[in-house]
């Protein structure tokens, strides 16, 4: 059926399960879920897995443009709202904290391998796998690829495939549990007040709940755009560093001017736009392509399902000893699991201000260290 994969219908479904999920997020079940944030991945995860919409293994150009343009514009959006001052005690407890979650996760996937014994069934290719794994769930995709690359694992086709997408359900089954942690932690552990700093909230008696002008959505989309385009020309012409960076650093000192800061509607919009994006993750957790592996399929998912789980026990157990601050904590697990874009959307979903920009900051400092722990960790194995 052609229109499944017309980009216009596609969006329109992304759009409708954006609104159903901020209305269902609105209820008593749903803020225990953890609001519109994890149930707009769980709504479009079973549309895509029913085929109403294309799932990773026939994926559309339009995914591909919200994760090249719209996930990086709605990080601009959010930090307009952003008061340096607000952040300087969360930097160094989120850079810490990344550190360990991602040497938990390297002792997760060595861990996994001596308990599961993955390499007699995947032979040689089962530590390349192991490799390419420790460096997605410490930076991402780009150190996911440099590690395939490098043993030309790409070639392997149906391996290859269905390892993306056993990355892609366990992290989309990982951001809905660290929605979850913080509510459920305060339960049995209270978080330690001392190092949570304190939300930003809005002084200057703007209020995001009041109706965007059309001078103020006219100057967000114009500066949205502008600013990704900049940030692109200067990575690609004048700095060699990743573009994302520049327009954080764009995005940072708009905020501190205070015509741009009282523009309204900048953390609405990024919101908004962050679901998108969260939307196209549920769409992409596609547990038919896993299935298709049948045996290895199993083993794959079970490895990496049982290499997380050990991240993040490791992780709560040393992050609460040394901080007990749940919330940075499902942060800082997330940006090492999913990456700066969905760590960014667990710290709007928080309503933590304070923790979007050592998001940031933490998901590059991820895409550094990836690719050196994930040879390493070949290495070893």
């Amino acid at each position: 059926m052609d229109f499944i994969t017309n980009p216009i219908y596609v969006l329109s479904v992304l759009c409708l399960m954006v609104v159903l999920s901020v209305y269902a997020g609105k209820t008593k079940i749903g803020k225990q879920l953890g609001g519109a944030a994890l149930l707009v991945i769980l709504f479009t995860a079973v549309i895509a897995n029913f085929n109403l919409i294309p799932a990773a293994s026939n994926s559309i150009q339009l995914y591909d443009i919200i994760f090249k343009y719209i996930a990086p514009i709605s990080i601009f959006y959010l930090l307009l709202k952003v008061n340096i001052t607000s952040i300087k005690n969360a930097g160094l407890p989120m850079v810490g904290l990344f550190v360990i979650g991602s040497l938990a996760t390297t002792c997760g996937i060595i861990i996994s391998w001596y308990l599961l014994n993955p390499q007699s069934l995947l032979g040689e290719d089962g530590k390349v796998i192991a490799g390419m794994l420790t460096g997605t769930y410490t930076g991402g995709s780009v150190n996911f690829n440099a590690i395939a690359l490098e043993y030309e694992f790409q070639k392997k086709g149906i391996l290859y495939a269905g390892t993306i997408a056993v990355d892609n359900v366990v992290t989309a089954i990982w951001i809905m549990i660290t929605l979850i942690i913080p509510t459920f932690l305060n339960r049995i552990w209270k978080s330690n007040k001392k190092f949570i700093s304190n939300k930003n909230k809005s002084t200057d008696g703007n209020d995001e709940n009041e109706n965007i002008s059309l001078t103020s959505l006219a100057w967000l989309l114009f500066l949205g755009i502008s600013a990704y385009y900049i940030s692109d020309i200067i990575s690609l012409y004048i700095i060699d560093i990743p573009s994302i960076l520049i327009l954080t650093t764009i995005g940072i000192l708009l905020a501190q001017s205070k015509f741009i800061s009282n523009l309204k509607g900048s953390q609405n919009l990024g919101l908004y736009l962050v679901y998108v994006f969260l939307a196209v993750i549920g769409a992409y957790c596609e547990i038919g392509a896993v299935s298709q592996l049948q045996e290895v399929g199993f083993l794959l998912l079970i490895f990496t399902i049982s290499a997380v789980i050990i991240h993040g026990i490791l992780f709560i157990i040393i992050g609460g000893f040394i901080y007990r601050d749940w919330e940075m904590i499902s942060i800082a697990s997330q940006a090492n699991i999913g990456g700066g874009a969905s760590a960014i959307a667990l710290a709007e979903a928080f309503d933590r201000k304070d923790l979007i920009l050592p998001a940031i900051l933490v998901g590059s400092l991820g895409n550094a260290l990836g690719t050196y722990l994930g040879f390493l960790v070949v290495y070893i194995l």
